[in-house]
């Protein structure tokens, strides 16, 4: 019994110390029509390929930001920024604004109705539209 236990006590704390697979949202503002979005009509408005919709990101490097991009468009952070810089450099679309937390995304959406943004599911509130869960 005494090895068992801080085996046990070890398992539990390796456990606790990967992150939560947190589910992703992607949201709009309320007054938004849309109802719902499949993940490859997402990708679209955070690779610059529309402008339907005004993409507000989360901060580079951060886990939902990877974990996002990588679920709906199947690319890592490397190739999205790849991307982007040469959008930028050619003149053909302007980067999505960062924003720091969920909060501040979701007040983004809130604030401006052709705004699309992702959160944690566990920060939706009724100032934003859900249109899409992420796995």
């Amino acid at each position: 019994m005494k090895k068992t236990l801080p085996a046990l006590i070890l398992a539990v704390l390796a456990a606790a110390a990967l992150p939560a697979s947190a589910e992703t949202v992607v949201i709009v503002n309320k007054a938004n029509p849309a109802t719902r979005m499949f993940s490859e009509q997402a990708s679209q408005f955070f690779l610059g390929k529309s402008t339907m919709f005004t993409p507000v990101d989360q901060a580079e490097g951060s886990h939902i930001r990877n974990d996002f991009y990588q679920k709906v468009a199947d690319k890592d952070a490397a190739q999205v920024k790849a991307l982007w810089s040469k959008l930028v450099f050619t003149g053909k679309a302007t980067p999505p604004k960062e924003y720091k937390s969920n909060a501040d995304v979701k007040k983004a959406g809130a604030d401006d109705p052709k705004a699309i943004g992702y959160i944690d599911k566990s920060a939706v509130d009724d100032t934003v539209k859900v249109i899409l869960t992420l796995p």
